[in-house]
């Protein structure tokens, strides 16, 4: 019988050489979203919720793609039916024992402005870390992904890029936290194949762009 040997067989790293994580901390995928109920919803811990706000954005990308739907007119009709829930709640408060609508549940917390402004921010500061050429690395890699984006974007409208966005975000996460082992595997597998084409293009191409000899200041 052939004798196969398990160290050679075996695809997956061993205990000697550990998998190296897709996230550089060992923090829980609910604190690297935040911990707040935006993690909560991108993680599936309300699934009745996050399966309604997935419902709701591909009905919304079904109006726009699929039947066509105006944006103006859509906007109308939709501020329109809502008048018409208020009037009627309104209305109906005083002729029988309701409760009136209260403002104050229609209104955006500034906690939420402040967030978005934190988060806006924190992107800028990080595209021009990566834009001042620190990381060269880093910042041909995201070069090399904003030019795919584009052409990306020449064969789908800006409404199904940001619904198939949404799609990712809303499932992603969630797979990963279950699928953690496995993801981070690939992963690995993948970042070796870009560290190793990565230094075959600075050998075949980098390397050779001619360099004008440093000049060493003069010390006075």
């Amino acid at each position: 019988m052939p004798i196969y040997s398990s160290d050679s067989d075996d695809p997956r790293p061993s205990s000697s050489a550990p998998t190296r994580r897709f996230l550089a901390h060992n923090r829980p995928m609910h604190a690297i979203l935040g911990g707040g109920k935006v993690a909560d919803l991108l993680l599936w811990r309300d699934k009745s919720l996050t399966a309604a706000i997935l419902m709701g954005f591909t009905v919304i990308w079904s109006l726009f793609e699929v039947m066509e739907y105006n944006f103006v007119t859509l906007l109308c009709h939709i501020s329109m039916c809502m008048m018409l829930i208020l009037f009627i709640w309104s209305m109906g408060a005083g002729l029988v024992d309701w409760n009136p609508p209260d403002f104050r549940t229609m209104m955006i917390s500034d906690s939420t402005f402040r967030w978005l402004c934190r988060k806006f921010n924190s992107m800028l500061v990080k595209f021009y870390e990566i834009s001042s050429g620190k990381d060269f690395k880093t910042f041909f890699l995201a070069i090399a992904f904003l030019w795919i984006l584009s052409i990306i974007g020449n064969y789908f409208s800006s409404l199904n890029l940001l619904y198939v966005g949404f799609v990712c975000l809303a499932t992603l996460p969630a797979l990963y936290e279950r699928y953690q082992n496995e993801f981070d595997y690939l992963v690995s597998q993948g970042n070796q194949d870009m560290k190793k084409l990565y230094d075959k293009f600075d050998t075949e191409v980098l390397n050779k762009i001619p360099r004008g000899p440093v000049k060493q200041k003069k010390k006075i």
